[in-house]
């Protein structure tokens, strides 16, 4: 196979690479599952313990982006491969022109932007190519870094669902986040 020219590429910004989940990301995958705490603040409730099987199902499950799945599933990976997480647009609602995103970070690569690099690709091809109007999302009170995140992207805060998920002994508030078109135009200039 000859090398690929990423100069023109639409999956790629200056920092990621986004591309369809492979067969072997099952095992980043896996090892992901053992950050209870990221976990958490991801799906809001402690998983049960991560098996070999749930992984490798999972990832075939969206593997080429299979059809029908309800959400279009990504493998982020840095300009030279490294595969640092994941991120899939999901609860598209073509009618209202709304959807949100879901995305973690392997823990030895946060901090550094690929969140954010890659959210900012996501968000363009569902603004400019899927003509949707709105992204939602929310946050639990206390995910400071996701919070800032979504802020950097143009999100603006919406509301605050109190006392509305429990985990880890207590209950935590829900932080509603939501980006327009415009917005994110604006951000983004």
């Amino acid at each position: 196979m000859r090398d690929i020219n990423y100069q023109n590429y639409f999956w790629q910004n200056e920092i990621v690479r986004l591309r369809a989940v492979e067969e072997g990301d099952w095992e980043v995958h896996y090892y992901n599952r053992f950050d209870s705490e990221s976990r958490r603040l991801l799906d809001y409730e402690v998983e049960l313990p991560p098996t070999v099987q749930e992984a490798k199902d999972l990832i075939c499950k969206f593997i080429n982006f299979t059809p029908g799945t309800g959400r279009i599933m990504f493998t982020i990976e840095t300009l030279d491969g490294v595969n640092v997480g994941g991120l899939n647009l999901n609860s598209v609602d073509e009618r209202n022109g709304t959807f949100s995103i879901g995305m973690q970070i392997d823990q030895n690569h946060r901090g550094k932007g690929y969140g954010t690099a890659a959210m900012k690709i996501l968000l363009k091809y569902a603004f400019h190519e899927r003509r949707l109007n709105k992204y939602y999302g929310s946050i639990l009170d206390g995910n400071i870094a996701s919070g800032t995140m979504l802020k950097k992207l143009g999100c603006k805060e919406e509301g605050r669902r109190r006392q509305m998920v429990y985990s880890n002994g207590r209950y935590y508030d829900e932080i509603l986040f939501g980006l327009t078109k415009e917005e994110f135009e604006e951000a983004n200039k």
